[in-house]
């Protein structure tokens, strides 16, 4: 998986601190001893210290890229929560106060877009947007950088120059020597990790991030939480509704990851990797049925024929000297997270075939200046994921399990695998064992769960469940579409669940579905106009 896309919302200091000390999980939830003890003290007392001291918002620092009315500040988190009184790091956070005026401000929603490794601090900005200015009037829209993430203790595991390094191969089928160097490039990266990050990294963890959401309750001043999770956001905002479900005002959780803990994170991957091919195949439909446009088959067939074409082209030659297979396919991998993609990628494809490279390599080219951004992203999302379950040791077990998947899934296994591969040589130990989510009825509000029936990101089965593990929770499901993230998007059915949700506190029954959405027009790109603005979500 790519890092960022992967998987990318107050009362006084005593009885803050008591209420947190005194909230167990909800519905008879099975813990490991590390969700006990220490750390729940090191978060009362974190969040404690955070009510008391708030969040000085003020202009927000150039690289930021956020100008007025969005406001920035900083909140203080420790780095262990069994030391609370140890090592602190700073999370950056943004703002922008609610539009509306006297009773119509219901307090802060704050928003995670996913990962792990991204950042919500472009969140505030979404205020202006259509589909969020109802809400906007309700709500401050609060952003901010999870632990690791950007100006928050950013992490690194090797120099953002290696990682951007190009062109680079992505065989389907792998050969035996091809495995061999990527399994020493996993060894070394994970070696990277622990010798940049030394003792720190154990604590980039989803736990952690939990945790650290309670702080940051703490310190806009909510005396309950209201938060929207897109994607790997999801799993860490359900973790937060189990351990702190008092703390609770409204939820939602949009493109759900599964929070079965069997499926943390090994399982979860191989899930993903299947769907991909789904998704894969409703894009070259796509370009089958629009055929007159692109001049790329009229079959989905036929359009794989083409895409495998370009692949071997680039393989002997890559374009501008960058784009070789491996960068055609992290472009490609773009379709399956949101048809919006589609038209631009179709449209690529079919200049170079015709002789023009340029929008090829404009698309998919690694482009140097975002190089530290996507190190921090990818070395964040290994971090938390290798930590926070137990991972095959042996790559016997991977070679097994991806050699067998690939031959139904070919288009995105052997790179999701490859993403992953760290976790195998993991020099964190021991591991963590994944928290059961889960609640009992009447212990937590509503909650809000969206998706999509055909995401390939985070495949429909992980809404069911997610669904089935909140007791209370209602279910918005936009059928036969496969955008991931779709809350806020171009359903204007969902979106009038979301609003209705966020704004009432109103939810279905118990679930509800919403027609897809329009499949995007095909567009040359010699005549392509810009397309609306809308919220990103990474995963």
């Amino acid at each position: 998986m790519r890092a960022v896309a992967k998987y990318g919302v107050v009362t006084g200091l005593g009885c803050l601190v008591l209420s947190a000390l005194t909230v167990a999980p909800a519905g008879g939830a099975t813990l490991g001893p590390e969700s006990y003890g220490l750390e729940s003290y090191g978060t009362a007392l974190a969040a404690g210290r955070a009510a008391a001291a708030g969040i000085t918002f003020g202009n927000c620092p150039e690289v930021e890229e956020l100008a007025a009315p969005v406001k920035c500040g900083t909140v203080k988190v420790p780095l262990d929560y069994a030391n609370p009184s140890g090592r602190q790091i700073k999370l950056t956070v943004s703002r922008v106060k609610a539009s509306g005026k006297g009773t119509e401000r219901q307090g802060a929603l704050v928003y995670n877009p996913g990962g792990p490794g991204a950042s919500s601090m472009y969140f505030p900005m979404a205020a202006e947007l259509s589909e969020w200015k109802r809400i906007a009037r309700a709500y401050d829209f609060v952003g901010y950088a999870p632990r690791g993430v950007d100006r928050s203790a950013p992490l690194s595991c090797q120099d953002p120059s290696d990682f951007v390094k190009a062109p680079t191969l992505a065989p389907t089928h792998p050969s035996a020597s091809y495995k061999k160097e990527r399994v020493a490039q996993a060894k070394a990266y994970a070696r990277g990790c622990a010798r940049r990050a030394g003792a720190a990294l154990r604590h980039y963890t989803s736990l952690n991030n939990a945790r650290d959401l309670e702080v940051l309750r703490a310190a806009l001043g909510e005396g309950r939480l209201t938060f929207m999770g897109a994607s790997y956001g999801t799993y860490f905002g359900a973790l937060y509704a189990t351990l702190f479900p008092t703390h609770v005002r409204r939820m939602v959780f949009d493109s759900a990851v599964n929070p079965d803990p069997q499926r943390i994170w090994y399982r979860s991957n191989l899930d993903q990797s299947l769907a991909f091919e789904g998704r894969w195949a409703d894009f070259r439909a796509w370009v089958a049925k629009h055929d007159k446009t692109y001049k790329l088959g009229t079959t989905p067939e036929a359009v794989a024929r083409n895409y495998e074409k370009v692949r071997a082209q680039l393989a002997h030659k890559p374009a501008g000297g960058k784009v070789g297979p491996g960068q055609l396919h992290a472009a490609f991998l773009a379709t399956a997270y949101s048809d919006d993609a589609w038209p631009k990628r179709a449209g690529a494809l079919s200049e170079y075939l015709r002789g023009n490279a340029k929008p090829l390599i404009g698309q998919a080219a690694p482009k140097p200046e975002s190089a530290r951004s996507e190190e921090n992203g990818t070395a964040v999302y290994t971090a938390v994921e290798c930590n926070d379950a137990p991972w095959p040791t042996d790559w016997k077990t991977w070679d097994r399990d991806n050699s067998l998947l690939a031959r139904r899934a070919p288009f995105e296994t052997w790179d999701n695998a490859w993403m992953n591969l760290p976790c195998a040589f993991w020099p964190v130990m021991p591991r963590q064992q994944p928290l059961d989510v889960r609640t009992g009825y009447g212990v937590l509000p509503p909650t809000l769960i969206l998706a999509a029936e055909r995401d390939a990101a985070t495949p429909y089965a992980g809404a069911l469940e997610l669904h089935r593990r909140l007791a209370g929770s209602a279910l918005i499901t936009e059928e036969d579409a496969g955008t991931h993230g779709i809350g806020g998007g171009s359903n204007k059915c969902v979106n009038a669940y979301l609003e209705d949700y966020l704004l009432t506190g109103r939810t279905p029954v118990r679930r509800a579905a919403c027609a897809p959405h329009p499949e995007p027009d095909p567009v040359s790109l010699d005549r392509r106009t810009a397309q609306p603005k809308k919220l990103p979500h990474a995963v």
